[in-house]
């Protein structure tokens, strides 16, 4: 029988040793980052891939108006809802401003409601502008921009959808509104919730 030798087993290099599975601390570290960044595109994927209600049931939501006023879109069923996206620093929306304000004081008594919310503005500078156009029709700033983002998924300003009395998008308006345009919608909803009466 023979035995190995001891200095011969020594001085042959050694196998190297078994690589460990897994991932190290590195690996790790850019596995968590690839999922997260990925996580990110998901949800602004999804955000983006949500467009602007144009018809079916118009989403609810409550804010307060810039003098202090509750408002909720659900209370003013029964209604015509013009509602309005803007922002002090859009300069389209300066463009629209007399025929909004036009709207409202002729058709506030036959049962119609503008509605403007503030996006992504500062309330000094939304009461500036309102003051600056003689806007008398409720205005509320869209605190953390839930109403125009999560629900009505803007993509800029202006934007209005018109509702008619039974909480129904009728129309989107992707810019700024056409006074007689405006007037006709508006003209055939009333119209709409007569004959149903």
């Amino acid at each position: 029988m023979t035995y190995p030798d001891p200095l011969t087993e020594l001085s042959q290099p050694d196998a190297a040793p078994p690589r460990r599975r897994g991932l190290g601390p590195f690996g790790l570290l850019a596995l968590i980052g690839v999922v997260v960044i990925a996580a990110i595109f998901g949800v602004a994927l999804v955000r983006n891939s949500q467009s602007q209600p144009e018809s079916g049931t118009a989403p609810d939501f409550s804010m307060t108006t810039f003098d202090g006023q509750p408002v909720s879109l659900s209370g003013l069923r029964g209604k015509v809802v013009v509602l309005n996206f803007w922002a002090s620093w859009c300069g389209p929306c300066r463009d629209e401003a007399d025929a909004l304000e036009a709207m409202w004081r002729d058709y506030q008594d036959d049962g119609v409601v503008v509605l403007g919310v503030a996006f992504a503005d500062l309330d000094p500078d939304s009461v500036a502008f309102m003051n600056e156009f003689g806007i008398t029709y409720p205005n509320g700033p869209d605190t953390g921009t839930i109403i125009s983002k999560e629900l009505y998924h803007i993509t800029g300003v202006p934007e209005t959808f018109i509702i008619d009395q039974q909480g129904q998008v009728r129309q989107f308006i992707y810019s700024v509104v056409n006074e007689q345009d405006l007037r006709e919608t508006v003209d055939s909803l009333l119209a709409e919730g007569e004959s149903a009466s």
